[in-house]
């Protein structure tokens, strides 16, 4: 079966940035599972899947555009660390990723540097600006289902629990 709109995707991947730098792999663990052309994944790499067979094994390099986006430099701010969520006894450091409120609810941002009353957030995210390649292998393709498409995304082994 091919790779087309709503056919839920089950694939391992290796992920390295320009530099060939490992950042994920996914091949020691469970694969990812999405549903074709419903932006659960990246768009460079949603587009290289379309037509694939199942056991088929591809490379892919995703320029930022297509991935992560472009580094937006006015998400680099100062906030007061009172608005970040942690527990009080653990001490914040560069590069750590925190969550904080915002008007539109919590968000996930990367620790820059740390004052005694704020910190400095980037809220861009982690691979943004980033040249990344895939290494790729599908393991399934099928039909998503009717509950997977109302739900707007694939369902594992045994189905999917809603809270």
């Amino acid at each position: 079966m091919k790779v087309e709109s709503n056919k839920v995707v089950t694939f391992h991947y290796r992920l390295s940035d320009e530099n060939d730098t490992l950042i994920e792999d996914s091949f020691d663990g469970d694969p990812v599972m999405y549903i074709h052309n419903t932006g659960g994944i990246i768009p460079g790499l949603e587009t290289a899947m379309n037509g694939r067979d199942i056991a088929e094994k591809f490379n892919v390099t995703i320029e930022p555009v297509d991935g992560y986006g472009l580094r937006n430099e006015t998400l680099k701010q100062r906030i007061p660390i009172k608005y970040v969520q942690q527990p009080k006894k653990k001490k914040l450091t560069p590069g750590q990723v925190v969550t904080i409120q915002t008007k539109e609810g919590a968000r996930q941002v990367t620790v820059v540097k740390v004052g005694k009353f704020n910190i400095d957030v980037d809220a861009n995210h982690p691979l943004a600006g980033r040249v990344l390649d895939f290494n790729v292998e599908i393991v399934d393709v099928r039909d998503a289902t009717k509950e997977e498409l109302d739900h707007g995304h694939a369902h594992g082994v045994g189905g999917h629990q809603h809270d």
